[in-house]
């Protein structure tokens, strides 16, 4: 059979792309290297638990046509994501940096006093960098001193960024954190968004029903016989390295990965959130994500008897690693761009996605990608 579309990678932009493709009448077969649709929102069933398998994901936007969509397919439930935070000094604090998290460090009651200790703060940045006749941030650690000041840095980003980098502070570039979300409101949610969820059941179910029509080869390598493959469809749409696709011609472009460390533990509560930072450098996980928290909240979470939990460890990927972040330097970048240049000229390719457009993408802003360029084939 010769398809319209030969889809490589069935994450959220080629799932989303073959959904609308066949949804007009177009023949779409989707080929998936790893064992499980999905890409890495895909979950794994641990002790009747959706795990987040490659890491946390909240699904979050203010589009209303996303949400509609997305909900569609499968409804999606509340969950609002409230992440806190273990500091080195042993106390814990609420994110993003809002009225809670003053209170916490400073013992501020309103905003007024908090935006006081803020400005302090920063104009002691300003001054050190202006001793060292320094006009502009040279790197990520005085951007973040300009910005939210010495406490809520050295306690709340310095030993995270670092970990989640593998690179100091004052070796990372200042655009990084051009901006931090600070309130001056008792407002925990992370997101500004309208609309915020999980999908009732996991995102499988969501994957499963934009796939759902569509012909699905697993534990398919293109690359294995990319001659074979290529002759089954007008068209390629195109999920992974753009490097890789083009045979590393200039070099690999490189990535920051993460490793988890799954367990299931005895008890109905472990550490009574979804998502708990480890900010100290001396830790050495980012983070620890307790699954059942995503879809069951309230008394709820004690209906099962156990809990998973996932620290989350992130290193420099290395070939056999899971490519999860571009690291978007100028090296980079420009290695990047001559790849680019060249996938712009392709007539019957489509590049899509975190890997083919080595940019990090939230999932409602990739969906919305899918759809405008499905939209540009017509």
């Amino acid at each position: 059979m010769k398809y319209d579309y030969l889809i490589i990678g069935s994450g959220l932009f080629g799932a989303t792309f073959a959904h609308l493709a066949c949804n007009v009448g177009k023949r779409c077969l989707v080929i998936e290297k790893r064992s499980h649709t999905g890409g890495n929102v895909y979950c794994d069933n641990i002790a009747d638990i959706n795990v987040h398998k490659y890491g946390a994901h909240i699904f979050h936007t203010s589009d209303e046509e996303i949400w509609n969509f997305v909900n569609s397919i499968v409804p999606f439930n509340r969950y609002t994501n409230c992440p806190i935070a273990k500091a080195p000094n042993g106390r814990m604090y609420n994110l993003p940096f809002n009225m809670n998290t003053f209170y916490q460090m400073w013992g501020v009651m309103t905003p007024e006093e908090a935006n006081a200790k803020l400005s302090e703060q920063r104009l002691e940045a300003q001054l050190r960098m202006k001793r060292e006749g320094v006009s502009d941030p040279r790197n990520l650690e005085e951007q973040a001193l300009m910005l939210i000041g010495k406490d809520i840095y050295e306690q709340l980003i310095k030993g995270y960024t670092e970990k989640q980098w593998g690179r100091k502070c004052t070796e990372l570039p200042a655009f990084i954190i051009r901006r931090l979300p600070v309130r001056l409101t008792f407002d925990n949610n992370y997101f500004n968004d309208n609309f915020q969820g999980i999908p009732i059941g996991g995102y499988n179910r969501l994957i499963d029903g934009l796939l759902e029509g569509t012909d699905l080869k697993l534990n398919t390598d293109f690359f294995s016989d990319r001659t074979y493959f290529e002759s089954l469809a007008d068209k390629i749409v195109f999920t992974g390295k753009i490097d890789e696709f083009y045979n590393y011609r200039f070099g690999k472009l490189e990535y920051r990965t993460v490793r988890f460390e799954t367990e299931i533990i005895d008890m109905p509560n472990w550490q009574g959130n979804a998502v708990v930072n480890y900010t100290s450098i001396d830790v050495p996980f980012t983070r620890i994500i307790e699954h059942k928290h995503f879809e069951l909240f309230g008394d709820r979470v004690y209906s099962n008897s156990k809990t998973v939990i996932s620290r989350e460890y992130s290193s420099e990927w290395q070939e056999g690693m899971e490519p999860f972040y571009p690291i978007n330097d100028n090296k980079n970048e420009e290695l990047y761009l001559k790849y680019k240049a060249i996938a712009q000229t392709e007539k019957n390719v489509i590049f899509g996605g975190r890997l083919a457009e080595y940019k990090y993408y939230d999932m409602a802003p990739l969906i919305k990608h899918a759809f405008d360029i499905f939209m540009k084939q017509k």
